[in-house]
């Protein structure tokens, strides 16, 4: 299985990218964020539980995030692997997820980081906002979401440079350009 882990700042195009790469070679997307909304809509019993810890301003307990996971993959079957879109954030749930992924005989194979400049992030997210009607996302809430991205993933970039499965990509281009950069590197670490 290629387990594959992709971070980018909000407006970075990691989601775009991941349906592009799941498609491409057969994997699963799993978004966390994707999950939490879904649930949050159907009201769920999880649904009901996250919203809860979400209304309080807190972050969903890492044993929460290991247990939804683990439901969200059970859901797949013939597939060549995973990937994980916004998880993990931090250094305990990278933990974590290794013992996870080992309980089940598998491992990350490669951490992806879409680079792109912080200003470039803040124009796309102010189109996106005007777009979508999305009062809520000025510039003062992106910068600060920026700088949430960039405190929490920093660790984890360092952490998974020592394992030696991080690779950077230029995240500014053309979808497609983007895209068959992203590939150049998957096809050098799939075994």
């Amino acid at each position: 299985m290629f387990n594959f882990i992709i971070f980018g700042p909000p407006g970075s195009g990691k989601g775009t990218q991941s349906a592009k790469i799941a498609e491409k070679y057969n994997l699963a997307h799993i978004s966390t964020g994707d999950i939490f909304r879904k649930n949050i809509k159907e009201k769920t019993e999880l649904g009901l539980k996250v919203k809860s810890i979400i209304d309080k301003g807190e972050l969903v307990p890492d044993e929460l995030l290991i247990d939804i996971l683990d439901d969200a993959i059970k859901g797949y079957n013939g597939v060549n692997g995973f990937i994980f879109d916004g998880f993990p954030r931090t250094i305990q749930q990278a933990i974590d997820f290794e013992e996870f992924l080992k309980n089940k005989n598998q491992e990350v194979s490669l951490v992806l980081a879409l680079d792109v400049a912080d200003e470039e992030i803040i124009n796309r997210l102010l189109i996106r906002a005007k777009e979508q009607g999305r009062v809520d996302d000025t510039r003062e809430v992106i910068e600060n979401r920026l700088q949430v991205y960039l405190s929490q993933t920093k660790p984890l970039i360092e952490y998974y440079k020592n394992q030696n499965k991080f690779e950077s990509i230029n995240g500014i281009g053309t979808i497609d350009e983007i895209f068959n950069s992203i590939c150049e590197v998957i096809d050098r670490h799939i075994k």
